[in-house]
C-alpha cells in the first residue's frame, strides 16, 4: 500500500488538475458558471472571474510548500462556497422538461461528491489525515 505522502501528492496532482481546469473554464467559457450562479450573487461575471483566478491559484499553491497549506484551506472554503450554485445547477435541470436521463445522472454523482472534494484538498495538504494513518513522526 502507498504511503500516506503519496497519497497526499497524487491528491495533489488530481486537485490541480481539477481547479485548474476548472479556473480556466471560469475565466475562458464564463457563461454556463453565470447561469447557475444565484440571483443574490451580485454581478455574477466578476464573480465568476474572480472564483476563476481563485481556483488557478489555489491549484498552483498546492504545489508551493511554504502556501500549501493555505492553498488547501482555501480550495476547501472555496468548495463549500459555491455548493450553493452546484444546488441551484441541479434543481434548474432536474426540474427542466426530462431531455435525456444525464442531467439527472450528473447530479447524483456530483453532488454527493461536494463533501469529499473538501476533504480530499484539506488531506492533499496535510491538515487532516482521517481515515489514513499517519505514520511519519508526529504525525
Amino acid at each position: 500500500m502507498a504511503s500516506i505522502d503519496v497519497w497526499r501528492s497524487r491528491s495533489r496532482i488530481g486537485l490541480f488538475a481539477l481547479f485548474g481546469t476548472a479556473g480556466v473554464l471560469h475565466i475562458g467559457l464564463p457563461e454556463p458558471f453565470v447561469s447557475i450562479t444565484p440571483a443574490w450573487v451580485p454581478n455574477a461575471a466578476s464573480v465568476i472571474l474572480l472564483t476563476g483566478l481563485c481556483e488557478i491559484a489555489g491549484a498552483i499553491g498546492l504545489f508551493v510548500p511554504p502556501f500549501r497549506k493555505y492553498a488547501g484551506a482555501a480550495l476547501a472554503l472555496y468548495a463549500v462556497l459555491v455548493f450553493p450554485a452546484n444546488i441551484k445547477h441541479a434543481l434548474d435541470d432536474l426540474t427542466a422538461p426530462a431531455v435525456s436521463p444525464w442531467p439527472w445522472l450528473y447530479h447524483v454523482v456530483r453532488l454527493p461528491l461536494q463533501p469529499f472534494i473538501v476533504w480530499l484538498a484539506v488531506f492533499a495538504v496535510g491538515i487532516v489525515s482521517w481515515p489514513l494513518k499517519d505514520k511519519s513522526p508526529g504525525g
